[in-house]
């Protein structure tokens, strides 16, 4: 039976305290091989812990060939272990590494009303044009057609597509409405190209840190991630090629907007995906995939496949909203207020004490840290007990490594009681 002492109030970080105690009761054999362990979601209740540390700590556990983890079955310690045995440690289980990211993405969709997500993925409802969106709305529900009852076409709405076609014009990438795939948000567009052009075994490329949606995704579908750190300037080139020489991966995922690689390459290798729902809604999933026409006709076919259509109806109110112009002057007043509040965010952050990664241009994001903070996930732990809801980096990394940086929303960092938080934090290493 496992018996630990788990302490808040140690130097010692959460994670190491349990790796350190199951390993002491495995070695002493307390825990007989076999033995099964208590769930990741039961180890946190017993033991007053987030999910995130659990997992890091049991992963970290089979990686040292203490454990193994059994698909659907949970953790065991493993049989006696041999100097050889450590020294080829047991692979993780994908499946498993994926239960903190569901846990979070449910934390966020489930969050109530007194839950301040600081370092939350999405615009606040205030700051969404729940007016215009309304507007558009009563227009299309004006129009007469069978939109409302039928399936829409394999590739979407082609006014959309066309328009689309001109905004990727705008941004000197030329493309045509059949290059250009309708989907359900940026995460379909995602799945579609995995599917794709990946199989179990592939090995890709993945920035680091990175969209941790994607990287769950990429685990469901047993790929490889090879991690490419993020630099203040980009890319870490010589990591990458390195990486690409070493291991033939077939793409690399990576978030690129000056210069945009597909304005460079112009779709004859880069596949370009975008959507409109942190602008816009949440709930009118829509974005879409830009490439060369073979592929767009490929993943139309796997589309198909796994979702028959997307909606025409939401296609046709993004379509609605985007041609009469009220996006485009909401747009322009979007980026101007998060601008302000950027600036005025970077200032109090700094004012604390915390370092930037870099300071943005653009965008609702700052990446921060505090200089006596190695592990952002204890913040993260705290945080929660005060109603507030932190990013630490760790789930922004492909293999959930340990991280100090911390991802916050400058569209609600304004919030006083945020604030106030943060400095509290500052003030305890001072």
């Amino acid at each position: 039976m496992l018996s630990l002492t788990v302490s808040q109030n140690s130097g010692q970080p959460l994670a190491d305290q349990i790796v350190a105690g199951i390993k002491q009761q495995i070695d002493d054999r307390h825990l007989r091989p076999g033995t099964r362990l208590p769930s990741i979601r039961n180890f946190a209740g017993t033991y007053n812990v987030s999910r995130f540390t659990v997992v890091e700590a049991y992963d970290r556990l089979v990686a040292m060939g203490y454990l193994q983890s059994r698909r659907g079955a949970g953790f065991y310690t493993s049989a006696a272990l041999t100097h050889a045995d450590a020294a080829h440690p047991a692979p993780s289980d994908n499946h498993q590494r994926n239960e903190q990211l569901v846990w979070l993405i449910r934390r966020l969709l489930e969050a109530d009303e007194n839950t301040i997500l600081a370092g939350g993925p999405w615009l606040p409802n205030s700051w969404l044009d729940e007016t215009g969106i309304r507007q558009s709305l009563n227009v299309l529900a004006r129009k007469n057609g069978a939109y409302l009852l039928e399936y829409g076409h394999p590739f979407g709405y082609l006014p959309l597509r066309e328009h689309l076609a001109l905004m990727l014009a705008g941004l000197g990438i030329n493309a045509h409405a059949n290059q250009i795939l309708l989907t359900q948000g940026t995460s379909q567009a995602l799945e579609l190209i995995i599917r794709y052009l990946l199989k179990p075994g592939d090995t890709a490329l993945v920035d680091d840190p990175g969209y941790y949606n994607m990287f769950g995704n990429l685990r469901l579908q047993g790929v490889e991630m090879l991690a490419v750190p993020r630099n203040p300037d980009g890319p870490d080139v010589a990591v990458l090629e390195k990486l690409a020489a070493a291991h033939q991966p077939k793409v690399y995922f990576t978030q690129s907007v000056m210069p945009r690689l597909a304005t460079l390459d112009q779709l004859n290798r880069v596949i370009y995906a975008r959507s409109f729902s942190k602008t816009l809604s949440g709930s009118l999933r829509v974005g879409f995939v830009a490439c060369a026409q073979n592929i767009a006709n490929e993943l139309a076919d796997i589309k198909m496949l796994t979702s028959i259509t997307t909606s025409q109806f939401t296609e046709r109110l993004i379509y609605l909203m985007l041609v009469d112009g009220h996006y485009r002057k909401y747009l322009s007043r979007l980026r101007e207020r998060l601008g302000e509040a950027r600036l005025n965010v970077v200032r109090v952050f700094e004012r604390m004490g915390l370092e930037l990664f870099v300071e943005p241009t653009d965008g609702m994001f700052v990446w921060t840290r505090f200089p006596h903070v190695e592990d952002s996930l204890t913040l993260a732990e705290a945080s929660q007990r005060d109603g507030i809801m932190l990013a630490p980096g760790t789930v922004f990394r492909p293999h959930l490594g340990r991280s100090p940086w911390m991802r916050f929303n400058v569209t609600v960092c304004e919030d006083t009681r945020v604030q106030r938080w943060l400095q509290r934090q500052g003030g305890k290493a001072a």
